[in-house]
Formats: C-alpha cells, structure tokens, sequence
C-alpha cells in the first residue's frame, strides 16, 4: 500500500534541534536538507514544487552537483519548509511567532502583583477549574473592560499592570476555546504576549506561548504548535527558572511532535518534560497556573496515544484520573475521556464501558464546550464496537446523557463548534 508523503513542515518541526539539519543550515547546504528530508519520506517532487524548482534541480542539489545560492531561493525555503530565518542566515521571517523585544524588567527577583489582581486571578481560575469557560468568559471580559483596561494608560500605575492584564487575557483566551471560540481564543492570546512583554516577564510571556502552541494543535497546525512552543522555551531561558513551566512548554512540543508522527523528536521532547518536571525545586510564580504531576500525567498519555504506545499510555491515563483530585472538574472528565479513549484504541471493551459509565453523569452543568467535542469524538469511537453489547447498551445510555447533557448546557453552546483535537 502507497503511504502519503508527510507533510514537509511537520517533518521539518521534528528536526529543528537536530544537529544535521542544523549544521545543513548553518552552512546553507541545501543539497543535504534535501537529503535528510527526503530521507524521512519526503518525495522529491514535493520538495521540488514546494521551492519552485525543476524536480531534476533537486537532483543536482542532492548530489551536490550544484548548490543553492541566490538570497531568494533560501527565503523561499526557509518559507515553504518552516526554518527559522535565522538559522539560514536570514531575517525573521513573517510567519514566524514574534520575538520578545527587550525587557525593561529583569525577573531574577520576586514578580510585582497588586493583591486584589491576584485575588481576581484566582477567583476566576479557581471557578474554571469547576465550572468550565463557558460561564465565566463573559465576565473575566468584563472585569478586563471596567477594571484594568484604564490602568494602562494611567501613568500612575506600575509596570506590574500589565502582567495583570496579560495574565486575564490569557485566562479569557482560555475560556474562549474552551468554550468552542477559537478565533476569539487566537485574538486573546495574540493580545496577551505584548501585554505579558509590556510587564518585562518573560515567564509569563512563555507561558502565553504555551497557550498558542496548545490552541495552534487543537485547530490543526502541528508545526506552527511547535513552533509557539519553542518560541516559549527560549522566553523561558531568559527568566528565573520554574520548572514546571519548562516541562510545560516540552509537553506541548511534544504533543505537537507526536500529532505529526514525529515519533523520535515527540519522545525525546516528552523525557525532557519528564527531566525538568522531576528535577524540579519548587519555584512560585503568581500569574501562572500549576502544571503539576497530573498535567504531565494527562498530557504524556495523549501523547503515548498519539505514539502508539497505548499499553504506557493507558498507564499514565489511570494515573491522571487517579491524581486529579474531584475539585477539579474539568480535568477530571478529559482525562476519564483519554482513560477510555486509549483502553478503546487498546482494545479493552469491556473496561471501556467500566471506565465509561463514570462519564455519563460527570458534571452535567459543567460550562465546556471542548468536553462537549470530546465526548462526541468518544462516541465516534465506540460506534464501530456495536456488535459488542456492553458497547451497544453503553451507547444508548450515553445518547441519553448528551441529550441531557446539550438542554443543560443550551445557553452556552455555540452554533456550530467542531470536533478538536485533544
């Protein structure tokens, strides 16, 4: 059977810390880019029309019968292929994610936050963690509107203003893909990073990287995932080390890594997830929200998933469902959905349908659309076990639960909020 080319930026986003491609770029040897990509199952000819050049041209390049020289060629490139400019040579290019400019604070000592801003944080975080962003969108708006907006411009206020404001619009990026408003979420969070740059943290602004990374993964774009997410590792090289925040941004490559077959690139960025989280100290940030042991837990499941190492994926699942305590309501239901999406996928029907029944009635008035999304994909899931009775009886019960479930959550549910990744 044909296999289907790989897409050539998600092949180039797994190799951008490897050290052929990076020594190929530093020394503008296209002709062993050409070699190393076609070695991982890109064709010729699909490098051929993607720099405008004769498929034969790609020949003479591989056998370093010629090389490539003119400045136009290597932007074109660098452009079809997703390289940084910088590695070629050249300038930032416009698709890649904006650097952070100079800071005017260093964040080597405490971060400044007024009090009543992070009451208002925690507030609002504690209440999504419970309630979903469908119900809560609206307000942290509101309160960004009436309370912050006019501090900007108040030539008394601090510096420290500005992580407030980027800290909540992040937060209402948040909300907004959370309840299935992605565009929105990508204003949110592309008015969030000069907010977080204006404050000088750099830790907040990689952590509003993580957040593009994470929503460009969910619309479909794995290389620009990638991208965001190691444009939030290099922030996070320039601050006071947190790492959670660093096994964070490794996570989110990771799961980009993965979701393009990356197999190699997606396992060693989730060990390096796995080094940071554990040989971390504690280190305290009050605009970021915890990544903790079961966020790591979740998110290595997906990516195992995505791996097809389903028998270490199931491990991590149980053990996310496991740690995350009921308080958390939200988190809970995804990582019961991942738990019976993988024992599914693994074959385990029957404790599928075990695992399964504690979604039915999980948090019913819980305000998230992208539950919604995942349960539906769950189904799709399911469906072609209906020959299975535990599955078929299984599926009338959870028909009857959605049903429920969309006349609850009628008032938030937007008209049309496809499927997303998880």
């Amino acid at each position: 059977m044909n296999r289907q080319s790989p897409d050539v930026r998600d092949v180039v986003a797994g190799l951008l810390d490897d050290r052929r491609l990076i020594a190929a770029c530093s020394e503008r040897d296209m002709g062993s880019l050409f070699r190393l990509l076609n070695a991982r199952g890109v064709s010729t000819r699909r490098i051929a029309a993607a720099v405008d050049v004769s498929q034969g041209r790609v020949y003479d390049y591989m056998r370093g019968k010629t090389r490539v020289e003119k400045l136009t060629l290597f932007e074109q490139i660098a452009d079809a292929f997703h390289i940084p400019g910088h590695m070629l040579g050249l300038a930032r290019r416009g698709w890649e994610p904006a650097a952070a400019g100079p800071q005017p604070h260093s964040l080597m000592g405490p971060i400044e936050a007024d009090a009543d801003d992070l009451s208002v944080v925690d507030h609002f975080r504690n209440a999504d963690r419970q309630t979903g962003g469908g119900r809560l969108y609206a307000a942290v708006v509101r309160h960004l509107s009436d309370k912050v907006a006019a501090r900007l411009v108040d030539a008394g206020s601090g510096h420290h203003v500005f992580g407030a404001a980027a800290a909540l619009t992040e937060m209402a990026a948040w909300m907004a893909h959370d309840s299935g408003q992605n565009d929105r979420a990508a204003k949110h969070f592309a008015r969030a990073l000069p907010l977080a740059q204006a404050s000088g943290d750099v830790l907040l602004a990689a952590n509003v990287a993580a957040g593009r990374s994470h929503l460009a993964l969910q619309t479909g774009d794995a290389a620009s995932s990638v991208g965001w997410a190691q444009a939030g590792l290099d922030l996070a090289t320039q601050g006071a080390r947190v790492p959670a925040l660093t096994a964070k941004l490794h996570t989110m490559k990771a799961r980009a890594l993965a979701a393009s077959a990356q197999h190699l690139a997606a396992s060693r960025a989730l060990d390096q997830a796995r080094h940071a989280f554990h040989c971390s100290t504690e280190a305290h940030h009050p605009w970021l929200s915890p990544f903790d042991a079961a966020a790591l837990a979740s998110e290595s499941a997906l990516i195992l998933r995505d791996l097809g190492r389903l028998s270490e994926a199931l491990e991590h699942a149980t053990e996310a469902v496991t740690l995350r305590s009921t308080g958390r309501a939200r988190s809970l239901t995804l990582s019961r959905i991942s738990q019976v999406d993988i024992l599914i996928r693994h074959g385990e029907l029957d404790a599928a349908v075990h695992a399964g029944h504690g979604l039915l009635n999980a948090s019913p008035l819980l305000g998230s659309v992208r539950v919604l999304q995942q349960l539906d994909e769950l189904r799709q899931l399911l469906e072609p076990h209906q020959g299975h009775r535990p599955i078929r009886e299984y599926l009338r019960q959870f028909d009857e639960s959605r049903r429920a479930r969309m006349l609850l959550l009628a008032d938030i549910i937007p008209p049309s909020s496809g499927g997303t990744r998880r």
